[in-house]
């Protein structure tokens, strides 16, 4: 589980890109459903990131498998074609990183069960 903080007073730059990657972040809780392929579910929160501008900026994937080690299958990803079914449990972790100012990650855990999200985090975003 990742959050952001600002120290001192969040400047307008802040605020644009933390609210750009917690909107990528519920929005694909609340539309990730079991049968879709990690690609899919990446591609959720990337559209909103390249839609506001910053796609370049998202350099990672969406999200892992949780598990014995600490990145494994399922992978939210480009590429992925890893199906999400019930009983998985993973991060959605959407960020924005920008040379020179700094970046705004926000991940939660979740499992998926009866097809769709549940969150394991509970932590104020």
């Amino acid at each position: 589980m990742t959050r952001t903080f600002c120290v001192g007073k969040p400047d307008d730059q802040f605020k644009k890109i933390y609210n750009i990657v917690l909107t990528a972040q519920t929005t694909s809780i609340s539309c990730i459903k079991g049968g879709m392929t990690g690609a899919e579910a990446d591609a959720i929160a990337r559209n909103i990131i390249n839609q506001s501008g910053f796609g370049e900026a998202f350099g990672h994937s969406l999200g892992h498998g949780i598990g014995l080690v600490t990145h494994e299958n399922p992978h939210l990803g480009i590429n992925s074609k890893d199906a999400l079914t019930d009983g998985m449990v993973f991060t959605v972790e959407p960020g924005i990183y920008v040379s020179g100012w700094g970046g705004v990650r926000i991940e939660d855990d979740v499992v998926v069960e009866n097809g769709k999200l549940r969150l394991l985090s509970a932590a104020e975003k």
